[in-house]
């Protein structure tokens, strides 16, 4: 990926793989006191093994510059499509073993 800071733009790469995305319908979220790590998992019906499929680690500061993008990105897109309907209890997953815990 290319990086280019001319002023205030930023001129980014995105190649085939990655501009295809990963569908992930559950993500876990862990911290240290110096980084973030968000696993992004896709669940099956009737499966009960999850693989990650993608992790990203993140400075404190970045995750919260995250968290406020997305909250902004969510009040535009209610704003323009209605409010995101949530379901009444959170969805029921299996238990999941990833292994040792890491330390950073």
């Amino acid at each position: 990926m290319s990086e280019q800071i001319k002023g205030n733009q930023i001129d980014i790469e995105l190649n085939e793989d990655v501009a295809d995305g990963i569908y992930s319908n559950l993500a876990i979220i862990s911290h240290s006191n110096s980084e973030f790590v968000i696993d992004f998992i896709r669940m099956l019906p009737g499966v009960p093994k999850a693989k990650v499929k993608s992790r990203i680690v993140l400075s404190p500061q970045h995750a919260k510059r995250l968290r406020m993008a997305l909250s902004d990105n969510i009040t535009k897109f209610e704003t323009n499509f209605g409010e995101i309907q949530m379901q009444d209890a959170a969805p029921q997953f299996p238990p999941m073993s990833f292994g040792p815990a890491g330390e950073a």
